[in-house]
């Protein structure tokens, strides 16, 4: 696509609430029906963690604390996807991104600063079970195995989850289409299993052209607003919608996180077995690479 037709993304505030505006050089015409509550939920898990065949990018990021002192990492994060079990039955094909709700595995490996260099995570996701989770410490040369429990529980020191990495199941929660705008769709997601999270419900607002989440809001048992995630930047690659910079916010403290992709890249035909156990020591180099 030329650069004239690039997603072009403003940042508005409205209701003091900062949102992603998208504006596309193609028409934004209103779909003549919408689509159910459960087509809402799957299209737009489809595009937050199965764009094309398999990924990679580069990571910036950026922890301030309520004092406004930073913290900087850099990890690099592959991801594979595994065939829809429908796909399987019928002939996959890998273009075709509503092929990929299966399982998937993540990689993440982090390049700076020194006390987190070589430390490397990996996730395998599951469809009907917990998912396994292994991380690398370097410094001790420990593979600690990441228990269920501790999905809900901060990453590297960060205001993102375990689970905000590699996503949360959509078959954990119920979904309920609360309000809907000239451009969102707000769902309220309720946890089938309210002993497993810290939170009560969240909300989500979906972009309803792109099906991207550009805000989701988590409440406690109070109905007292405390963890905010926004996508702050937007761009087009390879054809797909990629939020390239987001934030997760600690609402009660103001701590906050900010994540900057770059080197973005999908289809890499990335071989299955570099998500494996034994790669967490020896990091597969050639594929963490921008080629």
């Amino acid at each position: 696509m030329k650069a004239n037709k690039d997603l072009l993304i403003v940042l508005v505030a409205a209701a003091g609430l900062a949102v992603v505006a998208v504006a596309l050089a193609q028409s934004d015409t209103k779909p003549a029906a919408e689509p159910s509550v459960d087509e809402i939920v799957k299209r737009a898990n489809l595009v937050a963690y199965y764009q094309g065949a398999d990924g990679r990018a580069r990571v910036k990021m950026t922890i301030v604390d309520q004092q406004g002192r930073t913290r900087q990492r850099e990890l690099t994060i592959l991801r594979w996807d595994a065939p829809s079990p429908e796909a399987a039955k019928k002939g996959f094909d890998a273009k075709k991104a509503d092929q990929h709700a299966g399982e998937q595995k993540f990689y993440v490996y982090f390049h700076k600063p020194a006390d987190v260099d070589k430390m490397a995570f990996l996730v395998w996701k599951h469809l009907t079970k917990d998912d396994d989770r292994w991380l690398y410490l370097p410094n001790i040369d420990l593979v600690k195995r990441i228990a269920g429990g501790e999905k809900r529980t901060s990453f590297v020191g960060s205001d993102f989850f375990y689970e905000d990495i590699s996503g949360r199941r959509i078959d954990d929660d119920t979904h309920e289409l609360i309000e809907t705008t000239d451009k969102y769709y707000v769902l309220k997601n309720t946890p089938k299993d309210p002993r497993s999270v810290e939170f009560s419900y969240y909300k989500m607002w979906i972009h309803k052209k792109t099906f991207l989440v550009v805000k989701t809001v988590y409440y406690d048992k109070n109905d007292k607003a405390y963890r905010q995630y926004e996508a702050k930047a937007v761009k087009q690659i390879q054809g797909y919608y990629t939020v390239v910079k987001s934030r997760m916010t600690a609402l009660l403290t103001g701590r906050y996180t900010d994540l900057e992709y770059s080197s973005v890249k999908y289809d890499l035909n990335l071989p299955e077995d570099i998500f494996t156990e034994r790669y967490l020591r020896r990091p597969p180099t050639k594929h963490l690479q921008d080629e």
